[in-house]
């Protein structure tokens, strides 16, 4: 089933622990999510909303659910997903999958990720709850995962919000049966 509203208005770093298993589809492209981040508010200094709303951390103060892409080191774009009230600006960065298809290629890290879908700018603001093309479903994969401090930053490294899979090795190829179509 595909992740409702519901499930991206809790507090960010129970999202980001709640994601972890989670299978993530992009047109025909499907991966179990491996890792993600939280960053959350504005006294999160590592969070791009820690100077307040500006065009391009809008969608973070909306509603739970949609998309934040934005592009960084002139070359990488990032995919997150918006978390908690509305006016609050908070999201769930998705750092890593395994893709369930050939070639089971692990994706670690959010440039190799966006890049390897080909999500970009034109991704920003979408809502997944009700995306045909672009969303999140719950089927059912438990895994271990370790809490660590964020990675890539040079601020609120202070922070344990970062989750991994402890054993990606553990997450099996899923059946060719297993297709990526909302079931809203």
């Amino acid at each position: 089933m595909v992740l409702n509203r519901s499930f991206f208005i809790q507090d960010t770093n129970t999202v980001s622990t709640n994601l972890i298993g989670k299978l993530l589809c992009f047109h025909n492209l499907k991966g179990i999510i491996t890792e993600t981040e939280s960053y959350i508010g504005t006294d999160d200094p590592a969070c791009h909303a820690t100077k307040g709303m500006t065009k391009r951390t809008k969608v973070m103060f909306g509603l739970a659910g949609f998309t934040y892409v934005y592009f960084i080191y002139g070359k990488y774009y990032c995919l997150n997903i918006v978390t908690e009230a509305l006016n609050f600006p908070a999201a769930t960065l998705i750092r890593g999958i395994k893709l369930t298809d050939p070639p089971y290629t692990y994706l670690n890290g959010p440039g190799k990720l966006c890049q390897y879908l080909g999500i970009n700018l034109m991704h920003n603001a979408i809502d997944v709850t009700v995306s045909k093309t672009l969303y999140i479903k719950d089927i059912g994969c438990q895994l271990s995962y370790k809490s660590t401090p964020r990675i890539g930053i040079s601020k609120g490294l202070d922070k344990i919000w970062r989750y991994v899979v402890t054993d990606i090795d553990c997450i099996p190829a899923m059946p060719p049966k297993l297709v990526c179509t909302p079931t809203l």
